[in-house]
C-alpha cells in the first residue's frame, strides 16, 4: 500500500511567518524538461529523444553532449510523457502468489537484472480476497497496460494469451494458450532430493504437499520415485495452501497416518519450516530423529536454524531466462512459443545427516 500526504498551510501560520509563503509563483523550482536538455546541450529536442532511447543514429560527441547536460540539470524522463510518445508503458506486470514466499525474490532479481538495462521497469502483484471477491492480479496489470506479463502464479483458469507478450513461469494447474513458458526441471529436483535421502539409509520417506501446479508437479515426481523403488508413497497436505502453516498442518495429518516415516520432504523449503514446528511439536528432532528435505533454496533455507537439505531451483536464472524471453517476444510477437527448462541440483546441508531410526 502506497500513502500520499498533501501539506497545506495551517490558517494563521503564513499570516505570523511561521511558513514562507512563495509570492511569485514563477520563482518556484521547476523540474527540468526535455527542452531544458536541448537548450543546454546546444541540440534539438528530437535528438535528446534519440539519445534517451539509445539509437546507434547519434554520433558519440552529440551524445556526450546529451549526458553531461542531463547530468548537469539532474533531468529524468517523464515516464507519463514517454507512455504517450511511444504507447509504451515501459512496465513489466509480474503475478505471483505469495509475497511471504522468498523465492521470489530472487525470480524478480532475475527479471530486474535482464529488463531493467532495457528500460522496463518491473511491478509486482499477487492474487488476494477482499471481502467475497477475488482482486485478480492478471486482470489489474491488463488494466494499467502493462507492455508485458510474467505469471508467476496461478492463473484462476485456463485462457487464452492476453494479446500482449506473455510468459508462464512454473508448473501451473491452469494454462495459457499460445504464450512462451520457463520452468525449473522440477521432476529432477525431486529425484536428486529422493536419491540423496535414500544413500543416507531412508526407505519410509514422506512428503508434505499442498495446492498448485508446482506442488503437483513435485508430489507426482515423488510418488512415481517411491513406486519405482517398491515403496508405499507416504503423502499429506493436498488441499493446504504452500506456506508455512500449509507445512505444518500437512505434516502433523502425515506423522498422524505413518509414524514412522524416517524423512520428510518437503514441497518448499516454506512449508519445510512449518514442517519442522510440527516434528518439534510431536517430539521428533532434526536430523536426530528424522531428516528433513525443502525445495526452492530459498533465503529461508540458508538460515542456520533450519540449515536445510534443498533444490535449488534457480531463481535467479528462471528469472534470467524469463526477462530474455520477454524481450525477444516484444522485438517478435509473431515468432512461436517457446519452452525453457532450468536444471535444478542439489544442496545438502545438515537437516538430514542423521541415521534413519527403524
Amino acid at each position: 500500500m502506497e500513502l500520499f500526504v498533501l501539506s497545506m498551510p495551517i490558517r494563521g501560520m503564513a499570516e505570523s511567518g511561521s511558513i514562507p509563503m512563495a509570492k511569485n509563483p514563477a520563482h518556484r523550482s521547476s523540474r527540468p524538461t526535455i527542452y531544458d536538455v536541448a537548450r543546454e546541450a546546444g541540440v534539438s529536442k528530437s535528438l535528446v529523444s534519440l539519445v534517451l532511447n539509445d539509437s546507434p543514429l547519434v554520433s558519440e560527441a552529440k551524445r556526450a553532449a546529451v549526458k553531461e547536460a542531463i547530468a548537469r540539470l539532474g533531468y529524468r524522463p517523464s515516464w507519463a510523457a514517454a507512455m504517450l510518445a511511444t504507447s509504451r508503458s515501459r512496465m513489466v506486470g509480474l503475478v505471483i502468489d505469495d509475497f511471504e514466499n522468498p523465492w521470489f525474490v530472487a525470480l524478480l532479481n532475475g527479471v530486474r537484472e535482464v529488463m531493467g538495462p532495457q528500460g522496463f521497469q518491473v511491478a509486482v502483484r499477487e492474487h488476494y480476497q477482499l471481502g467475497d471477491r477475488t482482486m485478480n492480479a492478471i486482470e489489474g496489470f491488463l488494466d494499467t497496460q502493462v507492455d508485458a506479463l510474467l505469471i508467476a502464479g496461478e492463473p484462476r483458469h485456463t485462457f487464452a494469451s492476453p494479446g500482449i507478450p506473455t510468459v508462464l513461469q512454473g508448473n501451473r494447474l491452469h494454462g495459457i494458450e499460445g504464450v512462451d513458458r520457463v520452468l525449473a526441471d522440477e521432476a529432477l529436483g525431486v529425484r536428486l532430493i529422493m536419491t540423496h535421502l535414500r544413500q543416507r539409509g531412508h526407505t519410509a520417506i514422506g512428503h508434505v504437499t499442498g495446492v498448485g501446479g508446482s506442488a503437483k508437479a513435485r508430489l507426482d515426481a515423488y510418488i512415481e520415485s517411491m513406486t519405482e523403488a517398491g515403496e508405499q508413497p507416504r503423502y499429506a497436505g493436498e488441499e493446504n495452501e504452500t506456506n508455512e502453516e500449509g507445512g505444518y498442518l500437512g505434516t502433523l495429518e502425515l506423522l498422524d497416518q505413518h509414524p514412522l516415516v524416517t524423512a520428510v520432504f518437503a514441497a518448499n523449503d516454506t512449508m519445510a519450516l512449518g514442517a519442522r514446528a510440527a516434528l518439534r511439536e510431536r517430539g521428533r528432532e532434526v536430523p536426530a530423529d528424522v531428516a528433513l528435505a525443502g525445495y526452492d533454496d530459498s533465503l529461508l533455507a540458508q538460515a542456520r536454524f533450519l540449515d536445510l537439505t534443498t533444490i535449488d531451483a534457480r531463481g535467479y536464472d528462471v528469472g534470467r531466462a524469463c526477462g530474455q524471453v520477454l524481450l525477444r517476444r516484444l522485438e517478435n510477437p509473431d515468432k512461436e512459443p517457446e519452452t525453457i527448462v532450468i536444471p535444478t541440483k542439489l544442496v545438502v546441508r545438515s537437516s538430514t545427516s542423521g541415521q534413519p531410526h527403524r
